[in-house]
């Protein structure tokens, strides 16, 4: 447990004094501070278990080395890539005059008094595109699997009816579709719209690329994976046999799948934070 989670636990104390210093000379504003990083931190780590379950089911079918890659290199792009660059890249491309790397990191340290936007105000105006975009990847995700045939079942009085859904072809960006025109009619401000299908849209159609691309490599599991515990290697475990594991090509595409499922589950913890 230590070897696992003891680099975490030393940046999680880190950050904690951190803010303790950072929330000024009183004792109030120190706490305060403490608090707010605290709630952070559980607000991370309840939004991150969906994540982290798919993620694994993903990396199970890549070889060590790939496994590896992902859980440092591509660690460190969603975490630093989608908590600290792509905030900075909203606030640049909507202040008008455009706000430079430093000047919009002194914004979020130091927030205007002088009645201009903050850095805050600025992130979550960029909410409708940010959610439509992760919606729309998400939601494609969920409805491949929900309306795929499945020969096992938890919900079968759902999962059945949807199963016969799918067999229409391309049933899954049909009702995608369907709930993007609603969802921009219906539920966003009118002067929102055309961003919410315009993002919606680019998100669907990254899923398309991207699952395409993964179906051209071949990643979709055998079928003797689709049983549990039916699937071992030489040494019996379950799970896919080594000569199953992605590599190469294969396993770059779904390093690539990966760094975009991450970063379409992260758009709502972004925003979330910037909330609290």
């Amino acid at each position: 447990m230590i070897r696992i989670f003891g680099l975490s636990v030393v940046v999680s104390v880190a950050a904690v004094i951190a803010a303790y210093f950072y929330g000024g000379t009183s004792p109030l504003g120190a706490a305060q501070a403490v608090l707010l990083v605290l709630i952070l931190g559980v607000l991370e780590i309840s939004l991150s278990f969906d994540n982290a379950v798919i993620n694994a089911s993903i990396l199970r079918r890549m070889s060590l080395f790939w496994q590896r890659m992902f859980l440092t290199v591509g660690i460190v792009i969603a975490v630093f890539g989608m908590r600290l660059v792509f905030p900075l890249l909203i606030v640049w491309a909507t202040t008008n005059p455009r706000l430079g790397p430093v000047e919009a990191i002194r914004l979020a340290l130091n927030p205007p008094t002088d009645g201009s936007k903050t850095y805050e105000e600025i992130i979550t105006a960029a909410h409708p595109q940010i959610a439509a975009f992760g919606g729309m990847f998400l939601l494609m995700l969920f409805l491949d699997f929900a309306l795929s045939q499945k020969e096992r079942t938890w919900i079968s009085w759902i999962e059945k009816p949807l199963a016969r859904a799918g067999r229409l072809d391309q049933a899954s960006t049909i009702f995608a579709l369907i709930v993007l025109v609603a969802t921009a009619q219906f539920l966003a401000q009118p002067a929102d719209r055309h961003v919410v299908l315009i993002a919606g849209v680019l998100g669907l159609l990254t899923y398309l690329v991207v699952n395409g691309l993964s179906n051209y490599f071949h990643l979709d599991p055998p079928e003797d994976e689709l049983d549990d515990g039916e699937s071992s290697g030489a040494s019996g475990s379950s799970g896919p046999s080594a000569a199953a594991l992605a590599t190469g090509k294969a396993a770059f595409m779904l390093f690539l799948y990966l760094e975009v499922l991450d970063a379409s589950f992260s758009f709502d913890g972004v925003i979330g934070a910037f909330a609290i």
